[in-house]
């Protein structure tokens, strides 16, 4: 048998041992999966402890959150007011008679332009009456006086000749003297001179006394006609102005709002005819809670949003009556004020109660009234934690923290009646 040659040798020198693996495949992916396993469980610890810890979970979506920050907080109560006219008289008929409307609802009208016209003939004819009175006590006026200047005439008339006559007297007793002494002349004649000086000194005495009386008589007497005449000028003066007064006019520039009554319809007095309303001044009502009242007052600031702006205003008038547990208050602008308000617009408004600087606060929300004010989730770790608080003042938005929680602290401010009181809520994405 021919033996192989050298290059047909077997591949036995072709052979080399080979060490068996410590570790098979199937043990590696073992590991692999056990090392995944633990590391995954050692990032889930703290959720699977947080969900273990949990009474019950709620959704982030679901909530929301308020910061607790520090600053300044305003209390204050906001209300749903309506822009009122702070003029908008309504016309009276001053007296009765029949009205002659001149114009409609909605007209926009000018100052002192004619609405409504009566007609009332009993007025004007008194007013004619009472003007011919005036006439006739002028008259008589006149003639008193000129009767006075006539009597003061004759008053200084007598006065003046009775003083002639004293004088004349005078010289005659002079006369008398002389010629006594010489001889001439008996006692009898003598004495009938000085009698006359006597006679006539008396006569221009009593003259004088009663041109003095005819003179305060004639000025009491033309007192008193004036006085007639003044007190008849004013019944005409009043008169008139009641016939100005039956045409009625716009006492500002404005819209009419409302005609009470037809054209030609018989009016009485003081009935009210129509409506003006004074499109230059408008103010705000507004009916706040009467648990309020007590704190608002006449000058307390308020601001009013409109037209996506806040106006400035303050607090007019209050009124002292509860209308349905609520309390009438009138806001007037206190600065500029909007062009376009309308008459009944709605508007929102708040009135500022009072400002504390530098406190605790978080936004308000439905907490409050779930934890009565005493209890609040705080958001710790991904759990909310139910805690205790104490709230100060409370605004529309935002809520003072006495105690028990701190600057940059999370807590739920929505709806946590779902949560029946647990004391640990576990939050999911």
């Amino acid at each position: 048998m021919q033996q192989d040659s050298p290059l047909m040798q077997g591949s036995s020198a072709m052979d080399r041992p080979v060490e068996k693996p410590r570790w098979s495949r199937q043990r590696l992916l073992l590991l692999a999966i056990v090392v995944i396993l633990v590391g995954g469980f050692a990032l889930l610890y703290p959720a699977i402890r947080r969900w273990a810890t949990a009474e019950t979970s709620v959704s982030l979506g679901r909530i929301r959150i308020g910061t607790v920050s520090r600053g300044d907080l305003i209390r204050d109560v906001s209300a749903q007011g309506s822009i009122i006219a702070a003029f908008s008289p309504t016309l009276t008929s001053p007296v009765r008679g029949t009205a002659r409307v001149e114009v409609h609802p909605g007209e926009v009208v000018e100052r002192g332009r004619i609405l409504v016209k009566v007609e009332s003939p009993e007025v004007e004819s008194r007013l004619g009456q009472e003007r011919s009175t005036l006439v006739s006590l002028q008259a008589d006026w006149q003639r008193q006086r000129i009767l006075a200047q006539q009597s003061r005439i004759q008053g200084e008339q007598d006065i003046r000749l009775l003083e002639v006559e004293l004088e004349a007297a005078n010289r005659a007793l002079d006369r008398a003297e002389r010629i006594r002494r010489e001889g001439l002349l008996n006692a009898v004649e003598y004495e009938e001179a000085q009698d006359d000086v006597k006679v006539t000194s008396l006569k221009l005495e009593l003259s004088r006394s009663k041109a003095q009386f005819d003179a305060e008589s004639r000025e009491f007497e033309i007192s008193d006609r004036a006085s007639r005449v003044e007190r008849q000028h004013l019944v005409v003066e009043d008169l008139q102005r009641q016939v100005d007064e039956l045409a009625i006019r716009s006492p500002v520039a404005g819209l009419v709002s409302r005609v009470s009554i037809k054209d030609r319809d018989s009016v009485t007095a003081g009935q009210p005819i129509v409506t003006v309303v004074d499109l230059s001044a408008f103010e705000v009502e507004v009916m706040i809670p009467e648990n309020y009242s007590d704190e608002i007052s006449p000058g307390v600031e308020a601001v009013i949003r409109y037209d996506n702006r806040d106006w400035a205003g303050t607090v007019k008038s209050i009124s002292p009556e509860v209308e349905g547990s609520r309390v009438r208050t009138v806001v007037e602008f206190s600065g500029e004020a909007p062009t376009n308000l309308r008459q009944n617009q709605r508007v929102s408004t708040r009135l500022l109660l009072e400002r504390r600087a530098n406190v605790l606060k978080v936004q308000r929300g439905p907490f409050l009234e779930n934890g009565s004010g005493r209890q609040a989730y705080r958001i710790e770790d991904g759990i909310a934690v139910l805690s205790s608080i104490e709230i100060g003042s409370l605004s529309i938005s935002e809520v003072e923290i006495l105690s028990g929680l701190e600057v940059g602290d999370q807590i739920i401010i929505s709806d946590t009646s779902r949560f029946e009181g647990a004391e640990r809520v576990l939050l999911t994405d």
